[in-house]
């Protein structure tokens, strides 16, 4: 989870490598309080002064390094299209500058303060919309096996080993992340938040999951369609009744341009955030969160790469996009030891990603990628997958 389709699951890797940083919530209400004295505000504005002096100084360095990378970033997809090599002068082989100057104080009048956000919708939040905006409830899975079993199901017959989804979803949920699993609440602490709408084993954002249905909405449709002519009873009735809603879904999806921008807004609506919901049901979850890995599998096969992905390079594609992830399975491994992880973010993803950034050309990062899959393939969430996967 993205823009181009190399670059705009940034945001999402971010989010997947490494906890990001907790969105602004809502402002709690203030107690009641003395106010500011002019020797408070004459503080703040010279702390402010410093900060804007600071900035300023390091966005005149900043600015220009990320321009570069983009446009390294664009020249090397433009050779690629042409069957042109790309060597190291393709990319950008300094590390990025990081701020390291004061914080922006906090206004003593409570003046420029951020905007209140709406809280990060959750669960509950997807499976109301999906109710009141498709009068549908996901029909969610009797246990977690159920689950587990029906994704390992979809993701062998789509070709995806057990090896590549065991890993992947070690790495996504943890080793232990239930079906319904989000970004900021895999702990379930008392005051955890979530940080993003990233949901289940694969993590799909609300703008994956529109994105998806839009572009294999017609592959989720016939599938759903097969199972259920091949039941009977309250069990058809059930499947074709949720085939119905799926095919509304599917049109939504569609009523925009097939762009990641486009899908983004969508995913925010309340339909959008309804059709997020079908993550959890036991019947389409499973087959958006295989078609989240497929369509990278497929990338790579249609770029004339024909050597199986290993989970970690799957992952790259899975969270960077195709694009820069392909970019990095294609790297030659002496490449790999020089080249900056920079090169295939986006600003705002790099510079909130300690992972990224501490592991910082890209044979660290798919090192520290692999050593957190073996970590956390071994734990029982991540076991029973792999037992669940078809022999």
């Amino acid at each position: 989870m993205l823009l181009l389709a190399g670059a705009h699951r940034d945001a999402a890797l971010a989010q997947a490598v490494a906890p990001a940083p907790a969105p602004l919530q809502s402002a709690p209400l203030r107690l009641a309080q003395a106010e500011p004295t002019a020797g408070d505000i004459a503080e703040y504005r010279r702390r402010l002064e410093i900060y804007l002096a600071a900035r300023a100084q390091f966005e005149s360095v900043a600015q220009p390094y990320w321009k570069a990378i983009g446009d390294k970033r664009r020249l090397r997809f433009a050779k690629r299209h042409r069957g042109e090599p790309i060597g190291l002068a393709d990319y950008v082989r300094t590390q990025p500058p990081l701020y390291a100057g004061p914080p922006r104080p906090v206004d003593p009048t409570n003046e420029e303060q951020p905007r209140e956000n709406r809280p990060i919708p959750v669960a509950a939040d997807f499976i109301r919309d999906a109710m009141e905006q498709f009068r549908f409830v996901p029909e969610q899975p009797k246990s977690e096996l159920d689950y587990k079993r029906a994704y390992a199901r979809v993701a062998a017959a789509a070709g995806l080993t057990r090896e590549q989804i065991v890993r992947v979803y070690s790495f996504e949920s943890g080793g232990n992340g239930h079906y319904d699993v989000q970004a900021g609440l895999e702990s379930k602490r008392p005051k955890a938040r979530a940080i993003s709408t990233a949901l289940g084993y694969n993590q799909l954002l609300n703008a994956n999951s529109v994105e998806l249905l839009a572009e294999k909405g017609d592959t989720i449709l016939h599938a759903l369609k097969a199972k259920a002519q091949a039941a009977t009873g309250p069990r058809r009735a059930a499947l074709e009744k949720k085939l119905d809603v799926v095919a509304k879904m599917v049109a939504f999806c569609r009523s925009v341009p097939d762009t990641w921008s486009r899908h983004v807004r969508l995913g925010n609506t309340a339909k959008g955030l309804a059709v997020h919901a079908m993550s959890l049901d036991v019947d389409v979850g499973p087959l958006l969160q295989t078609h989240k890995l497929t369509t990278s599998v497929v990338f790579a096969r249609r770029k004339g790469y024909t050597v199986p992905l290993t989970a970690a390079e799957l992952e790259m594609m899975n969270l960077t996009g195709d694009g820069n992830g392909f970019d990095m399975v294609l790297m030659p491994a002496a490449l790999r030891e020089q080249v900056p992880t920079a090169n295939f973010f986006q600003r705002s993803g790099y510079e909130r990603n300690p992972v990224a950034i501490r592991n910082n050309v890209v044979s660290k990062l798919l090192a520290a990628t692999n050593a957190r899959m073996d970590r956390e393939a071994a734990l029982p969430g991540a076991r029973d997958l792999a037992a669940a996967y078809p022999r």
